[in-house]
């Protein structure tokens, strides 16, 4: 399914678990190259020490790589997320940022693995940082990739 970048950005913005978190997509490529998330520190969102809650700074990146991937390569291909890993690097407090991209260079190498009908699973390193640009948060998410049958 290709979504419209417009679309989606309005879509998550208004999705039940992004508006709860206080979770802001505030870009997203139209090439699907790249898509920035944004996260102010609100009440709602901080866990027992003041800072962001763990699992809303996870929730900033989650579909993000499967969703440009997807609309990057067509219906031909399957896309799913697989596993993450997250480490947090220094408690956030205020507005935290994540940019993430998928460049050209990526897209070729998953396409090349995928070219024999075999399933690839490529890994995403993916940083969230505050707004002076230091790493709150690292993710690494592994999508599965598959060329569907002709």
């Amino acid at each position: 399914m290709k979504w419209s970048p417009r679309v989606l950005k309005f879509a998550l913005n208004i999705y039940g678990p992004y508006l709860g978190a206080g979770i802001r997509i505030t870009h997203i490529d139209p090439e699907w190259r790249e898509m920035h998330v944004r996260m102010k520190l609100r009440w709602y969102n901080r866990n027992i020490m003041g800072t962001h809650f763990g699992g809303c700074l996870y929730a900033m990146v989650d579909p993000q790589m499967m969703l440009m991937l997807m609309n990057r390569l067509g219906k031909e291909y399957i896309v799913w997320d697989q596993a993450a890993e997250i480490e947090y690097v220094k408690p956030a407090k205020g507005t935290v940022e994540a940019h993430l991209s998928l460049s050209d260079a990526q897209l070729d190498e998953i396409k090349r693995k995928t070219s024999g009908g075999l399933a690839y699973r490529p890994s995403f390193e993916i940083a969230i940082r505050d707004v002076d640009g230091i790493v709150v948060s690292k993710v690494k998410k592994v999508l599965y990739v598959k060329r569907k049958k002709h």
